[in-house]
């Protein structure tokens, strides 16, 4: 095969895993951070698709394996938002604006409540099952972790989320 076949052999690749996962994982990235961000980590999740192709598991690995991709890349964009949120404060600590930028209004949701209350290891574990319905198989391929490992944790996690749950209103 000379040098023009591999590449549309790649090329034809990529499209059929981009496919089969792009809608996927833009759900699982909208139920973690904002449109914006969610845009720019699936854009650097498929950058890292396409970069490491010959990486990427066949048939139905591929999505554990891009969810991975993804959560990583959501984590570093996190960090940076977090870089610049302390640069910001820090400039507002020296230069104080005219006017003072309101908090975002808490949001009312139960789920949302028991999420920030459990620990994000447990809450992660959870949307993995519960929002993207992986199984404990696909999730440790997502965190790296044993099918077993991930059995006894979502086990775990679920009494946790339950125990929360239940104080924290009626139900």
């Amino acid at each position: 095969m000379d040098g023009a076949e591999k590449d549309d052999a790649r090329r034809s690749r990529f499209e059929a895993v981009a496919a089969l996962v792009v809608e996927p994982v833009r759900r699982f990235l909208a139920r973690r951070t904002d449109p914006d961000t969610a845009d720019d980590v699936l854009a650097d999740t498929l950058l890292v698709l396409w970069r490491r192709l010959d990486d990427v598991p066949a048939g139905d690995e591929a999505l554990p394996w891009t969810y991975a991709v993804a959560r990583n890349a959501l984590a570093n964009a996190e960090r940076g938002l977090r870089r610049q949120r302390r640069l910001a404060h820090r400039i507002t600590v020296v230069d104080p604006p005219d006017e003072a930028v309101p908090d975002e209004p808490e949001v009312d949701d139960r789920v949302a409540a028991t999420f920030a209350r459990m620990r994000p290891d447990e809450a992660e574990l959870l949307r993995l099952w519960a929002w993207e319905q992986l199984g404990p198989a696909e999730i440790a391929a997502v965190l790296g972790l044993t099918p077993n490992a991930v059995s006894i944790r979502l086990h775990r996690a679920r009494g946790r989320f339950k125990e929360i749950f239940e104080k924290s209103g009626t139900t």
